[in-house]
């Protein structure tokens, strides 16, 4: 293996676990709040249009966080990275309608990108190996 596909390994591995552990710590917190107060982030203007409490929606996107980080870690990792990418950018834009929170989107929409990353990553391993 050179170095370049030792580093991009690499690369890929950490993403991998970080974006696949990540949301399944931060989507089982939604049900303990442990880490955060996570109904805070939540926009008014969702509130507002939500057909259920505000920790009812919590629950459901504590339980799409989970199943988005282990189809990161399954044979999808392409696929849970698409999802966890679109995730994070839906996440931003509910924290930038709250008014405040603008660092906590632009942390989001970072690891958006680096969700992306990991996505393209896969591509690459994927037809390498169908190519092996």
């Amino acid at each position: 293996m050179t170095d370049l596909n030792r580093h991009l390994n690499a690369g890929w591995w950490a993403l991998r676990i970080g974006l696949g552990v990540g949301p399944i710590v931060t989507g089982i917190d939604k049900y303990f709040s442990k880490l955060a107060d996570w109904g805070m982030y939540l926009s008014p203007l969702a509130t507002k249009i939500l057909p259920v409490t505000g920790t009812t929606f919590m629950h459901v996107v504590g339980a799409v966080e989970i199943a988005a980080g282990v189809v990161v870690l399954t044979r999808w990792t392409k696929i849970g990275s698409y999802i966890v990418m679109l995730w994070l950018l839906a996440i931003a834009l509910n924290l930038v309608t709250t008014g405040m929170f603008y660092d906590l989107a632009m942390r989001d929409v970072e690891i958006a990108l680096g969700a992306f990353a990991l996505s393209q990553l896969s591509a690459m391993r994927e037809e390498r190996l169908a190519v092996a």
